[in-house]
């Protein structure tokens, strides 16, 4: 039972069978195993209702102290995603002609990436993830956060297999720097942004890497 005056509640927890845990974990599987990152994508439009579903599931990530540090700005405004392009290829283009070392420049050729980015502009939505690296303590005070790189990549996580639950498709872009994103957005000197993620469907002729994944194996190690 509940003390009314606690800080704690129950866990709402339902136990399934053995056998229906196996369906569940196996159909997550084939579904997630089935997500590309695409560079292509269409211009149909996409209901604002999704995209904020896909955050509100992000927002249930663990954070550290349940913080929480994360900002998830959403732009399908055509005018401010022209803007954060532009400046995304500008930074862009410097990364490939001056300061992309080698070592990266290596693994990035087979992909096909260059300094042109239209899945800015090409996708109906851009959300933006900031992440914030201070708090306001009760005495007003400012104080830093706690594993707010952590707890944002997990957010993270969540909003991509969101997107992909819902038949939908994404990309992590990391122009760098990216502080021109804090200035375009408006955001706080303790917000930095981690990377871009144009959202929608993929356009019809949408191409991919044919690439594997490593297996079971190559990933994990196990002391049964």
């Amino acid at each position: 039972m509940n003390d009314e005056n606690s800080d704690f509640i129950d866990l709402e927890f339902s136990q399934i069978s053995m056998e229906k845990m196996s369906e569940n974990a196996s159909k997550f599987f084939e579904m997630m195993n089935k997500r590309r990152t695409t560079r292509h994508f269409s211009k149909k439009q996409v209901p604002r209702e999704l995209i904020e579903m896909a955050i509100k599931t992000a927002g249930t990530a663990p954070s550290g102290a349940h913080l929480q540090p994360w900002t998830f700005v959403a732009v399908s405004n055509e005018d401010l995603k022209i803007k954060i392009r532009k400046a995304a290829e500008e930074e862009e283009r410097k990364t490939y002609s001056e300061r992309m070392p080698e070592a990266w420049a290596e693994l990035l050729r087979p992909l096909g990436t260059d300094h042109i980015k239209e899945h800015i502009t090409d996708a109906p939505w851009i959300v933006v993830v900031f992440r914030q690296s201070k708090r306001m303590r009760m005495n007003g005070e400012a104080a830093p956060t706690y594993y707010s790189q952590e707890s944002c990549g997990i957010a993270i996580g969540l909003f991509i297999a969101a997107i992909q639950n819902m038949g939908l498709t994404t990309l992590t872009h990391t122009p760098s720097p990216m502080k021109f994103l804090r200035d375009i957005l408006e955001r706080p000197e303790h917000e930095h942004a981690m990377l871009l993620m144009p959202v929608g469907y993929p356009a019809e002729n949408a191409k991919v890497p044919n690439l594997t994944r490593k297996n079971l194996d190559e990933i994990s190690e196990w002391f049964d």
